[in-house]
């Protein structure tokens, strides 16, 4: 395939919105390379993505630019013609940065930057910058600052170079080339930031003890973490369950600290809720590896309630991409419920279809209170092993009657001549109590 080194007339009319837009907020361009095995509207799909988190991150975007290349070029990522001409739309329009969908290395960063004269930042520096921001916790702003500086490392030398173009090449009176000052300053901040690596990962390891301690001291209990795409309302059907009271933001990754809180089960047995950090496409190793305390509360978990967006038409797209990350961290076989959020959105038809086709599956609206009955009996059912029995027993067990209510749910109690007739939905753990007063259906 011939690669397309510049950009296309409908992408330059887009000039005519540049004027409308206010100088006194960041702005940039986006642009992404689409290969031969990409998918177009999927490649569209992931700019749309791109154009959010910058929004998140509080920077406008003028335009959106492709190149249809084989693959990346190695020095630079994009074709030169192709920079060439974004870098004279970018001046004309006064952007301040062109962000890439995808992550450069700091070969690839130095010499769009140098060659071109244009401020670059990739994707993985957007995400990272809306995690800087939205950080609260200790334990949050530790885990950003770590994955920042894990970033950065590779990438010193794009940072430090340009000392050495500026002040030429020194070389000593005995001819041998002596280093310049980029490189001196290279292997400070190297040892600097190393230090630093190992500082945060000592105290993200005593956080992750400490958490490993308190999971301990609930043994007892069953436990529950909520996990999905950015903004599919995990926190909104977090703050349903439990009236947590946790943000709730129409923005990408508004929640970064996991946060539980007990869950009432009908039956009375005790249960802990979690909230995670949003998962996303292509989200960084070095991120995930970061968020390894907050992604403890997933592996830990004895059922996972997996929120999807079935209002988003990649919502297919998106639950491979969550199994992906769980799979990353080791959480792939715990058991899932997958919660269909914002039914209210769609078609009750399409709701329905969709039910069907993911095993395990529930109907939600987190932000009407629809459908959560059913996920809560769908919670005790596969995390409890709920069932329902059909009882009779002796009027001398009164004390057991007694105990199946604060244990169970009692659907029906009929008190006749030869007994008490109960219809209970007990867990497994319970079963023991009831076994030789079950009627055989």
């Amino acid at each position: 395939m011939q690669n397309e080194e510049y950009l296309d007339e409908q992408q330059l009319e887009e000039e005519e919105s540049w004027d409308e837009l206010q100088k006194d907020e960041k702005c940039a361009f986006i642009a992404a390379i689409v290969t031969s095995r990409d998918n177009e509207s999927e490649a569209h799909a992931a700019l749309d993505e791109l154009e959010r988190l910058a929004d998140t991150a509080g920077i406008a975007i003028l335009g959106r630019y492709t190149q249809r290349r084989t693959q990346p070029e190695r020095s630079s990522y994009f074709g030169k013609g192709f920079l060439e001409e974004i870098s004279i739309q970018m001046h004309q329009a006064g952007a301040d940065m062109l962000i890439v969908n995808a992550e450069l290395s700091s070969i690839q960063g130095r010499n769009i930057e140098n060659t071109f004269q244009i401020k670059v930042i990739d994707r993985t520096e957007v995400i990272l910058s809306i995690f800087h921001d939205h950080a609260r916790s200790k334990e949050a702003k530790l885990q950003v600052k770590l994955a920042e500086l894990q970033y950065q490392l590779p990438r010193l030398r794009r940072l430090w170079g340009h000392f050495d173009q500026e002040r030429g090449s020194a070389r000593s009176a005995g001819g041998a080339a002596s280093r310049g000052m980029g490189e001196k300053q290279i292997e400070v901040d190297k040892r600097l930031i190393r230090q630093q690596i190992g500082k945060i990962n000592k105290s993200i390891n005593q956080i992750t003890a400490q958490k490993e301690t308190q999971r301990k001291q609930r043994d007892n209990s069953k436990k529950i973490c909520i996990v999905g795409y950015t903004n599919a309302g995990k926190s909104t059907l977090f703050n349903l369950l439990t009236d947590a009271g946790v943000l709730v933001e129409d923005r990408l990754f508004a929640t970064l600290d996991s946060t539980s809180r007990q869950l009432k089960l009908s039956t009375g047995t005790p249960a802990i809720i979690s909230d995670t950090v949003g998962f996303i496409s292509n989200l960084p190793h070095h991120l995930i590896a970061s968020f390894r305390a907050t992604l403890m509360e997933a592996v830990d978990a004895d059922l996972l309630l997996h929120l999807v967006d079935i209002s988003d038409e990649r919502h297919e797209y998106y639950v491979g991409q969550v199994d992906e990350v769980l799979s990353s961290i080791g959480a792939s076989e715990i058991p899932q419920i997958i919660v269909l959020n914002k039914k209210d959105l769609v078609d009750n038809s399409l709701s329905k279809m969709l039910s069907k086709y993911y095993e395990n599956a529930v109907a939600i609206s987190a932000a009407q209170n629809l459908g959560i009955e059913e996920l809560l009996l769908k919670i005790e059912e596969l995390l409890m092993e709920n069932r329902l029995y059909h009882l009779r027993l002796p009027y001398t067990q009164n004390a057991l009657v007694s105990r199946l209510h604060e244990i169970g749910k009692i659907t029906q109690e009929d008190y006749k001549d030869d007994g008490i007739y109960l219809s209970v939905i007990l867990g497994a753990a319970d079963r023991y109590l009831i076994q030789e007063y079950v009627i055989p259906q």
